[in-house]
């Protein structure tokens, strides 16, 4: 009769640490941490073609990713546009809406701009009418223009960073605002450095020499 190997007890073997997710697989304790969401922005360049925009919004959608905005818009060449995404997710799933746009047939390029960025977006708010001169006040303070101006409500913009944005709203519920659509940001990368490397390679080669 032959003895089995020797080993510890069970009660003395290492049990490992860490939880299970849905599927009954264990997950490890460090990567498998926790991450505190940090809010970011991410630039898409993608091709001019039907249907893109909703491939984006669908996509970040089914995943139940947190964006806070979703701005697009034209650029320098009328083949490409720029998708613009303010997003609030941890660590992990910034990455993988990364991932998951550079997977998108018509998106040429992403990638996350640094907290340096420029960023801007606009505000239009309809404001009661009854105060016209204290309107026109705070307009001029936030450096924003009356777009309409009648005996019961006033029309203004206001443009600027986030911080700027919700202090001019802020400001105008004395007046009580009756209606307001915020475009959400945009931005683009701060000095000579690109937002996206394919703006910087179609550059070159349309002013090479």
């Amino acid at each position: 009769m032959t003895e089995g190997l020797q080993g510890p007890a069970p009660e003395e073997r290492p049990h490992p640490s860490g939880r299970r997710n849905a599927q009954g697989i264990r997950i490890d304790p460090e990567t498998g941490a926790e991450h505190e969401p940090r809010r970011t922005v991410l630039s898409a360049l993608v091709q001019n073609e039907p249907g893109v925009l909703a491939k984006i919004s669908g996509l970040v959608s089914r995943r139940q990713f947190n964006i806070e905005s979703l701005t697009v818009g034209t650029t320098t060449n009328p083949e490409t546009s720029r998708v613009t995404l303010v997003i609030e997710e941890p660590e992990p799933g910034v990455r993988q809406v990364e991932k998951q746009l550079a997977k998108v047939v018509n998106v040429i390029s992403v990638r996350e701009l640094g907290d340096d960025a420029v960023r801007r977006e606009l505000v239009v708010l309809k404001v009661h009418g009854e105060e016209p001169d204290k309107v026109h006040a705070v307009t001029r303070m936030y450096e924003g223009e009356t777009l309409d101006a009648g005996p019961r409500t006033i029309t203004v913009q206001i443009t600027g960073d986030e911080q700027k944005i919700d202090d001019a709203i802020d400001a105008f519920r004395q007046f009580g605002i009756r209606e307001l659509a915020r475009t959400g940001q945009t931005a683009l990368a701060r000095g000579e450095e690109w937002t996206t490397h394919a703006e910087e390679e179609r550059y070159e080669r349309v002013h090479e020499p």
